[in-house]
């Protein structure tokens, strides 16, 4: 009876400590989340008041109306969206085609093409946006929308052609052989058998895409000089911080509203995005 109360007290502590460490890591992580949606119906009062307050009392719109009637953010909103689409979109066609050629197909360098993909994603972004944006405006595609998609590129269709890499090694062989024993060319074979069994690495691909492109500054700020062809990401703060004065309550609400697509696409797509990068990180 002492082993088994023993056994049964250790359990229940090993048990209370994962909790513990549980609602830690839920605290952190959900509390910016948290802080980003109460300030952005607080007053500037509450704001700018010298006690901190955990809930707004008295909420309101303010700062929504203030983004959008003083700012041109709905411009900025659907410059990210544009730019967002068109990266993924080729993100999603270039990487398949790459990834499925350098799994399938036999030529002369495709290990060494591979592991180049690799080494180009390593770069640090930091180090290349000065000779991209002289290559930019040699080719008169700077402060242009397609320039920075162009440029986005650069840095998502090495990742996910890697990444769908995994998923097509995945597959055998057999699957693309029947389907070309049955009629079907190499290209129908693989729009009928290969992406639909590949759905969870191309959903993995769309996520990554949209998530850099939206959340990126550094390029956005460099590339973009026009106010009507700004980024999210650029064209709120230009907006928002004048000076030494930040509109704390505009900031969070512009945060919160482009937040929520990717947040809303992450949780409906959850265990297919976990498994494709699962899957392209073993392979």
């Amino acid at each position: 009876m002492a082993v088994s109360a023993s056994a049964t007290r250790q359990r229940w502590l090993r048990e209370a400590a994962a909790y513990v460490v549980l609602l830690i890591l839920m605290i952190w992580t959900l509390g910016p989340l948290y802080w980003m949606v109460t300030t952005s119906i607080k007053t500037n009062a509450e704001v700018y008041g010298t006690t901190a307050t955990f809930w707004p009392r008295q909420p309101t719109l303010a700062n929504y109306r203030i983004l959008f009637t003083k700012t041109p953010f709905a411009v900025y909103f659907q410059n990210s969206a544009l730019i967002a689409l068109a990266t993924t979109f080729i993100t999603v066609l270039a990487s398949a085609l790459g990834a499925y050629a350098l799994v399938r197909l036999r030529f002369p360098g495709r290990r060494l093409l591979a592991r180049l993909l690799v080494y180009t994603y390593l770069v640090p972004q930091s180090l290349l946006f000065i000779p991209l944006f002289t290559i930019l405006v040699n080719a008169g595609l700077s402060n242009t929308r397609t320039g920075l998609v162009l440029t986005y590129l650069g840095f998502t269709v090495p990742f996910c052609t890697w990444l769908l890499m995994g998923f097509f090694k995945s597959l055998p062989r057999e699957v693309e052989e029947s389907a070309m024993v049955d009629g079907c060319s190499r290209v129908g074979a693989i729009w009928r058998m290969v992406l639909p069994l590949s759905v969870p690495g191309l959903l993995t691909v769309v996520i990554f895409a949209l998530t850099l492109v939206i959340q990126e500054f550094v390029y956005s700020l460099t590339f973009i000089s026009s106010v009507e062809r700004m980024t999210v990401s650029v064209g709120v703060p230009v907006a928002l911080v004048r000076g030494d004065v930040y509109y704390w309550g505009s900031l969070m609400a512009a945060c919160l509203i482009t937040s929520i697509p990717i947040a809303v696409l992450y949780n409906f797509f959850l265990d297919r995005f976990i498994a494709g990068f699962t899957v392209g990180a073993i392979r």
